[in-house]
């Protein structure tokens, strides 16, 4: 998802705090995971009524009013410890969900499990809790409600097969939110029917379907990953540097590690030199490998039955897994260092794989099609054990990274 800020070159306040509202950019998984604005479930009707007034952090937008949120001291304080949000273990909370998903018209059909008939709802009912700090639910809260409950999502663009590329409107706060279809984040022809029967990747050409829109965009979140499991073959200048899984074509097999990494770095790259230069600055978070739960072959009747999450210590990031949330950190740390050239340039990792590791219970399952036994007990039904339910899991994604904002925000003060 990215968001394009409203009115581009307009002055504001704050520089940083500009960018809080201007949200997103979500290149992808194979599926948009758009979970932000969704119906939350009833809130106070005004939750910044209920802070204090000290120490305000105004959140301007370029032609509606600024809309204000304070911090009191002790939370302030709190903001500067230091904390890691990966090292935790998911504890049950009779909340539930910070959110409707039956009401949510923004969730794709394949992810609203409540609506298609998911019995189990104990997924709901879990969160992350880090072990050294806290994750505050309210900030979140606030956050739908400012871009759900204040403002209703206008839809006002789609385009692509299945809707791929969405635009969002929120007009009390002049915000644009976009999703970007770009599974590889470099130029590449997907294999179709039609077409190849498998991809093609250019991996030193960023894709310019996100790419053109950077000059509007201030702040950016990449999510990449499982589409370099499928069958590829690889260019490089020109060249074809080699392929994936590719038994009938006379190409040297490479595997597909060294190519993530390249268009991880192509993106990253991109992203600095082109904000960099112009000087207007943005916020860069990449998150990292969203490991599956199949238990057996994907596409031999495996499944995610699972209805809890794993303890700590009984699952372990490990083998694939692992090596790919590597490459990600490895490279999200070589782009901050590349940054450091640029000006407003603030790059993050967005590490989500170990808590995304210990929630097998967290993906729609058969759940992924309306009502799949309905009918009865079916002799196989496809599972999705990779994509999330919404509400579910992945909303603790975006905790995390409104956490991060925050912090960044107080900080930004505290050096003024």
């Amino acid at each position: 998802m990215g968001v394009i800020s409203p009115l581009k070159g307009q002055s504001h306040t704050h520089s940083l705090t500009k960018k809080f509202l201007s949200y997103v950019l979500y290149a992808l998984l194979p599926i948009a995971l758009f979970r932000l604005y969704c119906h939350p479930f009833p809130l106070p009707q005004s939750t910044t009524d209920q802070l204090p007034h000290n120490n305000r952090l105004i959140l301007t937008t370029s032609s509606s009013p600024p809309l204000s949120l304070s911090f009191s001291k002790e939370k302030e304080i709190a903001y500067e410890t230091p904390c890691d949000y990966t090292n935790g273990r998911w504890v049950h909370d009779k909340m539930g969900p910070l959110y409707n998903g039956t009401t949510c018209d923004t969730i794709k059909d394949g992810q609203n499990c409540i609506s298609h008939g998911r019995p189990d709802l104990g997924y709901l009912y879990w969160r992350w809790q880090p072990s050294q700090c806290k994750l505050s639910r309210n900030q979140l809260e606030s956050l739908l409600c400012m871009l759900a409950a204040a403002s209703n999502a206008n839809l006002v663009y789609k385009d692509g097969e299945d809707n791929k590329f969405r635009r969002w409107h929120f007009a009390s706060h002049n915000i644009t939110i976009s999703v970007y279809w770009s599974p590889f984040l470099v130029r590449g022809v997907e294999k179709s029917n039609i077409g190849p029967d498998h991809n093609e990747l250019y991996v030193n050409t960023v894709d310019e379907r996100w790419g053109a829109d950077l000059d509007h965009i201030d702040m950016i979140v990449l999510s990449i990953g499982h589409w370099f499991l499928h069958p590829a073959v690889y260019y490089e200048g020109g060249s074809i540097l080699g392929c994936h899984y590719c038994p009938r074509l006379n190409h040297t097999e490479i595997g597909f590690y060294d190519v993530m990494s390249k268009a991880i770095k192509t993106a990253l790259k991109t992203i600095i030199e082109r904000k960099g230069a112009n000087g207007n600055g943005v916020d860069v978070f990449l998150t990292t490998f969203s490991p599956s739960h199949f238990e057996g072959e994907w596409d031999k009747a495996g499944a995610c039955p699972k209805t809890k999450p794993y303890k700590e210590g009984e699952k372990m990031l490990e083998g694939m897994d692992a090596d790919m949330r590597a490459i990600g950190v490895e490279e999200m740390e070589a782009a901050k260092i590349y940054a450091k050239q640029f000006g407003g340039l603030r790059l993050e990792i967005l590490d989500v794989s170990k808590l995304s590791l210990m929630r097998p219970d967290g993906h729609p399952g058969p759940y992924m099609y309306p009502f799949p036994f309905a009918n009865g007990a079916q002799q196989h039904v496809q599972n999705d054990c990779v994509h999330w339910c919404l509400p579910g899991p992945i909303d603790t994604w975006n905790q995390i990274l409104l956490e991060v904002i925050r912090k960044r925000s107080m900080q930004s003060r505290r050096e003024e």
